[in-house]
């Protein structure tokens, strides 16, 4: 197995993503771990642009599709988009490059496919304005029968802080606690689970893990790795 992962939106959260791979790909000898090819390609328009305003979108595709041609010629034979609000583009990215649906990992249907299988928990979702306006997760979740909250238009704005906070890592106590205010008054008292769907929001998470109550935590992509790691455990 060759891993390509196209990052770079944004750079930490990119980072923080092969820390994962590190993590769930445990070994006592460096070649014990799959390959991973890693296109920061931090050049890219904003998704969330390309999405609430039809910003560059045809740049933003064929940037993309470009790096997954890339990843694939170089050798990776299962692609990761580490980007939530990116896989709002697969579709045009298919049209261009038909072969890429044989090769990328989509982590937003992964997880609506591990959640389908526990029918008893509350979900609430935290993603980007354009994540949420675009009904991406919502596709999936309806299609595997899960049933999801979602935060109002009024919350966008807090959303943005803390994502923005760690695209420029820049954690002060402020973002800290009002991210753990916004997470536990954001369940309502009803939501056992939330579903990070931004990429960044998994680092603010684990930052404050100690202070967020009861709160089980499900980071999409992590869960895309998981996957990798059984595909993985299963051609060895």
């Amino acid at each position: 197995m060759v891993i390509g992962v196209l990052g770079g939106m944004g750079t930490y959260a990119t980072i923080n993503f092969f820390k994962q791979y590190a993590k769930i790909f445990p070994a006592e000898k460096e070649w014990e771990r799959p390959r991973i090819i890693i296109d920061n390609n931090c050049t890219m328009p904003s998704r969330v642009r390309a999405i609430l305003y039809n910003e560059n979108v045809e740049l933003l595709v064929a940037q993309m599709t470009d790096s997954i041609k890339n990843l694939i010629n170089a050798g990776a034979n299962r692609i990761v988009l580490a980007c939530n609000t990116s896989h709002y583009f697969l579709k045009q990215i298919y049209e261009r490059l038909p072969v890429a649906k044989n090769y990328v990992v989509n982590a937003l249907e992964n997880c609506a496919e591990i959640l389908s299988h526990d029918k008893k928990k509350n979900f609430y979702l935290l993603a980007t304005e354009g994540t949420i306006e675009s009904g991406i997760y919502e596709k999936f979740f309806n299609a595997y029968g899960v049933k999801c909250r979602y935060p109002s238009r009024e919350d966008f704005v807090a959303l943005r802080e803390f994502i923005e906070a760690v695209k420029q890592d820049n954690y002060t106590s402020e973002v800290e606690n009002s991210f753990v205010r916004f997470v536990n008054a954001g369940r309502g008292g009803v939501d056992t689970s939330i579903i990070l769907g931004c990429t960044e929001l998994p680092i603010l998470a684990e930052r404050c893990k100690a202070r967020l109550n009861d709160v089980i935590l499900y980071d999409p992509l992590f869960m895309a790795l998981e996957k990798l790691r059984e595909e993985f455990l299963i051609g060895k």
